[in-house]
């Protein structure tokens, strides 16, 4: 596997993964009860901006890098924007290190990374988190062991890399086993846009797999560029307000992320409503 997130770090997919991984986290912080998560992609946690990597990318500059240096913008927005700069400015955090800032004494976050110089890079972001484990394994295989967690409550995270052409049925399979086992859970699977016809499909087969809430949230930066220029986000379960406070903040962040013109961002429910 060649992808290294590295590259693409801090760009508007990013930020928009990111917008809705706290929302939901801060949802489930609402109650004193506590929760799980499971992130079966994790990546190595945290991103130097100033890497060779992130500077021939240079995509967080055209994400993160507009949110900066602004203290506007709706609640989501600004309580994101504080987390992400809380770890320099210098560098990106990825979602592992995202949740674990925010969990309580009595969450856990079990991170899972298979490729070993990531997985090593992972359990140093990870060391000083208590609650948060670093796993050396595939995420999909060791998904259904870590299912229904202790807590009963929580979320899982699937974001893979899609380089593989098994990536989306493979992510479909893992959302079935997800509701199989642990029905309650929250789900946020992000995937790319590449082509519209097989992101239809995609949500399509994950939402035959029985989902009763099913969100999909579409954000599209560049219709006409080279590069990824749409990426989405299906949500099992999206807690109540969820869908509300992230057209919010895409409306704010639309005008910002845009590469010829204001980003479009589209929500529809598969399954149910709020």
């Amino acid at each position: 596997m060649n992808y290294r997130h590295a590259f693409h770090a801090g760009n508007f997919a990013d930020v928009i993964k990111h917008l809705a991984l706290v929302a939901i986290l801060d949802h489930l912080r609402k109650k004193e009860a506590g929760f799980a998560v499971i992130d079966t992609h994790a990546g190595r946690g945290l991103y130097d901006l100033a890497s060779d990597e992130a500077r021939r990318g240079g995509e967080w500059q055209a994400g993160i890098g507009r949110l900066r240096n602004r203290d506007d913008g709706p609640e989501l927005v600004r309580r994101y924007r504080a987390i992400a700069d809380s770890f320099s400015l210098a560098c990106y955090p990825g979602s592992p290190l995202i949740a674990a800032s925010l969990l309580r004494p009595q969450d856990r976050l079990l991170a899972i990374e298979k490729q070993p110089e990531e997985f090593e890079a992972l359990r140093r972001t990870l060391a000083p988190f208590k609650r948060a484990r670093a796993i050396a394994a595939d995420g999909y295989v060791r998904l259904p062991a870590l299912l229904p967690p202790k807590e009963r409550r929580g979320l899982v995270l699937i974001d893979p890399p899609y380089e593989s052409p098994d990536e989306f049925p493979a992510v479909a399979r893992a959302v079935k086993t997800v509701l199989t086992r642990f029905d309650t859970a929250i789900v946020l699977i992000w995937f790319p846009v590449k082509s519209a016809a097989e992101a239809d499909s995609f949500c399509g087969e994950v939402n035959a797999q029985g989902a009763q809430k099913l969100l999909r949230l579409d954000f599209r930066v560049d219709a006409q560029s080279e590069k990824l220029g749409a990426a989405g986000l299906l949500i099992v379960n999206p807690p109540f307000g969820f869908a509300r406070a992230m057209a919010q903040a895409a409306d704010y962040a639309a005008p910002l992320l845009g590469r010829r013109q204001a980003a479009c961002f589209e929500a529809e429910w598969l399954q149910g409503c709020e």
